[in-house]
């Protein structure tokens, strides 16, 4: 939860308000009873003073929706008043199981049917809003954040557009490649990594793991997810490995460059554990290529921790994998719409991030300093060590 200790010393910049977009409603609802529960511990002293207007309260949620036309149009609209508040806006652009009706067919909405609506509301609030906060957990446009050749920039086109209509601060988390922040350098721009919750996890659900060099190692499936690994396995006081991807760069299929063979670049690490870290699972065919060898080279256990689990093909590969004894647990976060057979599936566990997120909106409401968010070295540590102690967490 929050740090009670600096919220106690800071006035809420306005009135908090959080808009959960119909793609992250589910969510939502639970980041608001945190926020419930956070603010009975703070400030109790100042209830009716008009500087806390509002802050203790039962629901923070705002009354709005983007209602669509038959011809598949919409608008952004909120039910209540917005003026004054300081608003967060919680948007999944990859939530798929999203519909509405387009000239009597059923659509399903795609990230860009998530991102205009996510303009709209913002429309229907800006000059009224005392600040527009943005949570957009999965980075819209995140993996075309560079260009090669002739074609379009478009997740810094879209940071560009989003600070054009004045959105604050736009909070993500694992952006692909947090660099596209430059693209908006005078608008607040925070990225945080799910560390703290796959340790979590891990020693949660698998009771034999042993963090320490001999017995597991950190695995980076190529060199864009490198410093996530070193960051894990600094942490956690393990070695770090990695997998370059040689790519035939003559043919794209699919949109991107195949992969034509994995090199790997580490210590030896037969008998041991491994943790494949990544930010995103799309089709898989990349991470279960990844986990086939390391099983080839003598490790003991495969655990895969991204933080997207989009499984864009479904689970059936995964399935298939898992029967062969490919790889043990699949870790990711509950950050992006989970599809309902996923969380079927015995070798899957959710890391739960929408305690973090509560977090965030309250540290930011009160404009103190998120370090400890962003940075969770300390907490992880602490989890260890109790993990090392009690043998349970």
């Amino acid at each position: 939860m929050a740090d009670v200790s600096l919220l106690e010393n800071r006035l809420p910049v306005a009135p908090l308000k959080l808009l959960a977009l119909d793609s992250a409603k589910e969510n939502g609802a639970i980041i608001n009873d945190y926020l419930v529960s956070f603010r009975k511990q703070t400030h109790l002293n100042f209830k009716g003073d008009p500087a806390f207007q509002g802050y203790h309260a039962d629901n923070y949620l705002i009354d709005a929706e983007c209602p669509r036309f038959s011809s598949g149009e919409s608008k952004g609209m909120f039910h209540e008043t917005v003026r004054g508040k300081d608003l967060y806006i919680l948007v999944d652009v990859c939530n798929h199981s999203c519909t509405y009706s387009l000239y009597g067919m059923v659509n399903h909405k795609s990230p860009d049917d998530h991102y205009q609506d996510l303009k709209r509301v913002i429309a229907a609030a800006a000059g009224k809003a005392h600040r527009i906060n943005v949570i957009m957990p999965f980075l819209y446009e995140g993996r075309q954040h560079r260009k090669k050749g002739r074609e379009s920039l478009d997740c810094a086109y879209a940071l560009e557009e989003l600070q054009s209509m004045g959105v604050s601060n736009i909070i993500t988390f694992d952006a692909h490649d947090p660099r596209v922040m430059n693209a908006t350098p005078l608008c607040g721009f925070d990225n945080f990594m799910p560390t703290y919750q796959f340790t979590k996890s891990l020693l949660a659900n698998v009771p034999d793991i042993k963090i320490d060099k001999e017995h597991l190692l950190i695995i980076s499936p190529d060199e864009g997810a490198l410093d996530r690994a070193i960051y894990f396995s600094n942490v956690l006081g393990v070695d770090a490995g990695m997998f370059y991807k040689r790519r035939d760069y003559s043919t794209i299929v699919n949109g991107k460059n195949p992969i034509v063979a994995h090199e790997f670049l580490g210590d030896n690490i037969e008998g041991k554990d491994v943790i494949i870290v990544d930010d995103m699972i799309a089709s898989g065919g990349s991470m279960l290529d990844t986990a086939r060898m390391l099983k080839e080279m003598g490790c003991k256990r495969v655990f895969i921790c991204t933080t997207f689990g989009l499984f864009t093909e479904g689970t059936k590969a995964f399935d298939e994998a898992y029967a062969k004894g490919l790889f043990d647990k699949v870790i990711t976060t509950n950050c992006t719409y989970q599809i309902p057979e996923l969380l079927e599936r015995e070798w899957y566990i959710t890391a739960d991030m929408n305690k973090l997120i509560a977090s965030i909106i309250d540290h930011m409401n009160h404009n103190v300093s998120m370090d400890a968010l962003t940075t969770p070295t300390q907490k992880i540590k602490e989890k260890i060590e109790l993990y090392a102690r009690e043998g349970h967490i």
